[in-house]
C-alpha cells in the first residue's frame, strides 16, 4: 500500500498567496506607471562635470543639478533669427510647470565673449525668467563646447563673416530643447521649430510629460 504525501502546512499555502498577491500588485502598479507615463526613455548618454558661470556672476557646476531633472537650449543675445523664440518656449514651459515640480531650465550661450552674465541676467528678465528655477550660463568657448556640444549635442558653428547676413547673423546652431534627468543622463531631444512642428500642441505637451515622468523615477 502506498503511502500518502503530507499535504504542504497552512502556513505554505498562505505564503504562497502572498507572494502572488504580491507579485499582482508590482505588476499592476508598473502597468499604471507605463501607461500613464508612457515607455521608458532611453538614455543618449551622460553629461560630463562642468564649471561654468551664471547670470549672477556665480560659479555652476554640474552638481547643482544633481537630483534634478533639466531642459536645456542654446541661444546667443544678440541673435535676431530662432533665440527670441526659443527663449520664449522656454518661458513657456517655465509657466506650465507644477509649483511641486523641482525641474530647471538651462540656457547656454553660444557667444561667451559678449554674453556676459551681466548681460544674460538682463536678457533673462526681458524673458520674465525665474532665476531660482531658471539658469544662464557662460563661460569661456571651450568650457561651453565641452558641456554644449561633447555633452548635450548642442552643437554652435560662427558664421564666417563674407557669409554673415546682418550683425546678428554670426552663428548657426542647433533649435532644439534637451532633457537630463536626476542623474545627469541626456534622456530626449524635441525639435521646437520648421517645418512639420506643432509646438504647441505635440512638442510642448510631451516635454511637460517627458519632465513629469523623469521626475517620477528613483
Amino acid at each position: 500500500m502506498s503511502e500518502v504525501s503530507p499535504r504542504p502546512p497552512r502556513i505554505i499555502w498562505v505564503g504562497y498567496l502572498l507572494l502572488s498577491v504580491t507579485m499582482a500588485t508590482t505588476f499592476l502598479v508598473w502597468w499604471l506607471q507605463v501607461s500613464r507615463s508612457g515607455p521608458p526613455m532611453r538614455v543618449l548618454g551622460t553629461v560630463a562635470p562642468f564649471t561654468l558661470t551664471c547670470q549672477e556672476s556665480r560659479p555652476v557646476t554640474l552638481a547643482d543639478f544633481t537630483n534634478h531633472v533639466w531642459l536645456a537650449d542654446i541661444i546667443f543675445t544678440r541673435c535676431a533669427g530662432p533665440c527670441p523664440r526659443l527663449t520664449q518656449q522656454m518661458r513657456q514651459v517655465q509657466g506650465l510647470l507644477p509649483p511641486e515640480s523641482s525641474a530647471k531650465l538651462v540656457t547656454l550661450t553660444t557667444d561667451p565673449e559678449f554674453d556676459t552674465a551681466a548681460v544674460l541676467k538682463k536678457y533673462g528678465e526681458h524673458f520674465g525668467a525665474d532665476f531660482s528655477r531658471w539658469t544662464f550660463l557662460t563661460g569661456t568657448k571651450s568650457e561651453i563646447a565641452g558641456i554644449a556640444a561633447n555633452s548635450l549635442k548642442l552643437s554652435a558653428q560662427p558664421v564666417k563673416p563674407e557669409e554673415q547676413k546682418d550683425a546678428g547673423d554670426l552663428f548657426i546652431h542647433t533649435t532644439i530643447f534637451v532633457i537630463v534627468d536626476k542623474h545627469s543622463q541626456l534622456r530626449g531631444l524635441f525639435e521646437t521649430g520648421g517645418d512639420g512642428v506643432d509646438w504647441t500642441n505635440a512638442v510642448l505637451p510631451k516635454i511637460l510629460k517627458s519632465v513629469r515622468q523623469l521626475e517620477n523615477e528613483p
